[in-house]
């Protein structure tokens, strides 16, 4: 990703979208910054797969980020610095940045177009999309497909502040992590996720996480939108705690054992406690869902017919989401699978239940990124 303008020196901490020899990438972390914690994984090669070398989480103080913005960058170093204890040695890091902060989008460009002459196409293409000036953002691109012969390539655009950027890359400077990229979070899901291949459909990929949930639509695995709405699954277990009485543990254990699915059917009183956020969420859900599947073109042929939801984020544990969802968009809705390109189960079990493992999609993406340079 680009420090400033296209046609500007690359800063060495920002990630360059594009495939990198191997030999200039070391090993790195995968580690994934929330509000409320810092998540790690490192694998390591085995054989035709990887294994999960170490990972874990270290809990911020509140107020350390806020909305995924650095406000305290000594303190977020210093949580930092007792992760990389925690690394086996490995000394370097790929990180993502913010999706509220983010711009994203995509464009055309013609055939051959040099990677300096795309650059400053986007840059020329901030007007009406980014609210910021060039000199002030950083932005890189990923090629999503190229189209038959004069009909050029098409590209999704990430761009972020300048300052947000340099805040994370002092933090982890400051911890004595060799940070080697910045990049999306939906990105570093996806590569987890998605398949990457033609005949992948457009994707809603929606995170649901403890307070807020992160949308996506992807193209091959490339994020074209994304955007953040409050819903979290934090309101489904204080709505238990306080309808319910019961302790946090024992909210946690209904969502994902019950959930939509109550023994009680429709008239358990732990259901009425979850419906409130669930159906936000799919209210939610739908609003994009319906909004990128029927977009047209001026030929009124449909530009992104959605054809799949895959959720991740620790909330989407919450028993019975999936087929909720599915029914109100009417499209097949599945939990992620963060392991299918790192192992076989057959092989190899990973030392992250399942449950657990959605809350690693973004860390398990980025460790991903490195191993997967060729």
């Amino acid at each position: 990703m680009q420090l400033s303008g296209g046609l500007h020196n690359f800063s060495n901490a920002l990630a360059r979208w594009f495939p990198t020899p191997v030999r200039l990438f070391p090993r790195a972390a995968g580690i994934d910054i929330s509000d409320a914690s810092i998540k790690w994984l490192v694998l390591s090669p085995s054989s035709n797969a990887y294994r999960v070398q170490t990972y874990g989480e270290e809990p911020l103080h509140e107020g350390v980020v806020v909305n995924g913005t650095i406000k305290d960058i000594p303190a977020l170093a210093q949580s930092l610095n007792r992760v990389k204890k925690n690394l086996g040695g490995v000394e370097y890091a790929h990180a993502a940045l913010p999706e509220e902060a983010a711009y994203v989008f995509e464009m055309h460009v013609p055939d051959a177009t040099t990677r300096e002459d795309v650059l400053q196409m986007i840059e020329f293409g901030f007007e009406g999309r980014v609210p910021i000036a060039p000199s002030a953002a950083i932005f890189d691109f990923d090629v999503i497909e190229e189209r038959d012969e004069g009909e050029g390539q098409e590209i999704g655009v990430a761009v972020f502040p300048r300052e947000l950027a340099e805040n994370y890359i002092a933090a982890f400077g400051a911890a004595g992590i060799g940070l080697l990229s910045l990049e999306i979070e939906a990105r570093s899901i996806a590569r987890t996720v998605s398949s990457g291949k033609s005949d992948e459909p457009v994707t809603l990929l929606v995170d649901f996480g403890r307070a807020r949930t992160g949308f996506a639509v992807l193209k091959r695995g490339i994020p074209i939108f994304t955007s953040t709405v409050e819903v979290g699954g934090d309101g489904i277990t204080r709505a238990l705690m306080e309808k319910l009485s019961m302790s946090a543990e024992s909210a946690m254990a209904f969502r994902n054992d019950q959930g939509l699915l109550p023994e009680g059917g429709t008239k358990s009183p732990g259901l009425d406690a979850i419906m409130g956020i669930a159906s936000a969420l799919a209210d939610e859900v739908t609003r994009h869902y319906h909004y990128w599947d029927t977009r047209r073109n001026e030929r009124g042929d449909r530009m992104t017919p959605v054809g799949a939801v895959i959720l991740v984020g620790g909330s989407s544990n919450l028993n019975g989401l999936a087929d909720y969802i599915a029914g109100r968009v009417q499209a097949p809705t599945t939990i992620g699978d963060i392991w299918q390109h790192i192992c076989t189960f057959d092989q190899y079990i990973p030392p992250i239940n399942r449950r657990t493992s959605l809350q690693y999609a973004t860390a398990a993406g980025l460790a991903l990124r490195s191993l997967e340079i060729v």
